[in-house]
């Protein structure tokens, strides 16, 4: 199983797209009506999707496994009575069978088999390589946590004060969960190549007026280097690399074990504490109904 992309709507989406293309290192992959498709340099069909529609909001965040693996997830589904939609085909790039499930706190998630994957493009350092993960504001996490194991069948990897981190495969985590008094989408973060990528981003979105929110540091759970930004289409995103990679051996961390010395929030130390204008725009994507 693995994150495959997240479905946004935003207002003058074809700027968005623009910037996205552009700036942030995305690749064209096709345009099915009011929706365009972007890909990274991964095996994906496409990585992220954006809807033109009069307000910010997120329509799924989508795994892609295995036929089994997904029916598995929709037999617990039916079982646990979460709402969810039967089994069809999507229309999309890479093309896809699989269904729609109701989170808890109205998040939809998409668990598909892509049937027509598409040639992983050689890496390059100036663009992402897929999704890494997706992070979500909660009013109760650990429920959320919980729907995840039970259900998605994924496992948790650490806990701090503030976040719950889960994995569906060896990545440290694929989405996490941020205690919160809203929920919403938190924020993006785009796998690079390396650390070197990662600081030419950085580079790459100075050069574009679009400024660090927080960063550059290296996080503590899932050791993972990062840079912030507010994008001009509003929420967060990320640039990441070298997220570590555990088994099932891997002791799940508690808050006790992730505490910085006053003044830091990474490993570095080097980074100042996030910017307000990233926590007003954490909270500007809320989900849609599911349809």
């Amino acid at each position: 199983m693995r994150l495959r992309s997240v479905e946004l709507e935003m207002p003058q989406a074809d700027a968005a797209v623009k910037f996205l293309t552009e700036s942030w290192g995305l690749l064209d992959a096709g345009k099915r009506g009011p929706t365009s498709f972007l890909r990274g340099t991964g095996d994906h069909g496409y990585i992220l999707s954006a809807t033109e529609a009069a307000t910010p909001g997120i329509t799924s965040v989508t795994f892609s496994g295995s036929k089994d693996e997904v029916e598995g997830v929709a037999a617990r589904a039916k079982a646990s009575n979460v709402v969810h939609r039967p089994m069809r085909m999507f229309d999309e790039p890479g093309k896809s069978h699989g269904f729609l499930l109701q989170g808890l706190e109205g998040q939809i998630y998409r668990f598909i088999t892509e049937t027509e994957p598409v040639a992983r493009l050689p890496d390059d350092r100036n663009r992402p390589i897929q999704l890494t993960h997706s992070v979500f504001n909660t009013l109760d996490r650990e429920a959320c946590v919980s729907l995840a194991e039970k259900v998605f069948g994924f496992r948790i990897s650490d806990r701090t004060a503030a976040m719950s981190f889960v994995r569906c495969n060896q990545q440290h985590h694929a989405l996490a969960y941020v205690k919160s008094d809203a929920s919403s989408l938190n924020h993006l973060a785009f796998e690079m190549k390396d650390l070197e990528a990662v600081m030419l981003g950085i580079g790459r979105m100075r050069d574009s007026k679009v400024p660090l929110v927080w960063g550059p540091g290296r996080h503590g759970p899932g050791n993972n280097v990062f840079g912030y930004f507010v994008p001009p289409f509003g929420g967060v995103i990320e640039y990441t690399s070298e997220i570590n990679l555990v088994d099932d051996n891997y002791p799940v961390g508690s808050p006790t074990d992730w505490k910085w010395p006053p003044g830091r929030t990474d490993h570095w130390g080097v980074s100042m504490p996030n910017h307000p204008s990233g926590e007003i725009a954490e909270r500007q994507y809320l989900f849609r109904p599911m349809a």
